[in-house]
């Protein structure tokens, strides 16, 4: 499948109390991830939106194997696994010095016409035929 990975280091406001990296901001980073994995592709959100279509975020699931601290240099990888009736999107975060696994997570996106009046169970064309054609 298809993929696209970047790095980033953990900053200090994304730390809870504990001095780990606060749960709700590893949506931040798989949207980096994500971003860089549909422009490979050729249809970010602005190539959706002109597309006239939407594809928000269903459903959201995080598995935590390790906490990231302060400082430390992730590289988070985003594999596209489903496109033709919905596209889910596979992520891992590697410690990118050891390579050692700190999370899995996936996202499932539906498409949805812009207006929100139609739910599509089918991507549109424009989706699938971008990916088919780096596949």
């Amino acid at each position: 499948m298809i993929s696209a990975e970047v790095s980033t280091r953990a900053q200090f406001y994304d730390l809870d109390p504990m001095q780990v990296v606060w749960h709700g901001n590893y949506a931040r980073y798989l949207e980096q991830a994500r971003c860089a994995l549909l422009d490979r592709i050729g249809y970010n959100y602005p190539e959706m939106a002109s597309s006239g279509y939407v594809f928000p975020i269903v459903d959201l699931h995080v598995k935590y194997v390790r906490p990231i601290r302060f400082g430390q240099s992730i590289r988070i990888t985003a594999t596209l696994v489903e496109y033709e009736n919905r596209i889910r999107i596979d992520y891992r975060i590697h410690d990118e010095p050891s390579g050692d696994l700190l999370t899995k997570a996936r996202t499932v996106q539906l498409a949805v016409k812009e207006d929100g009046a139609e739910l599509c169970f089918e991507c549109p064309a424009v989706f699938t035929d971008k990916v088919r054609a780096l596949l």
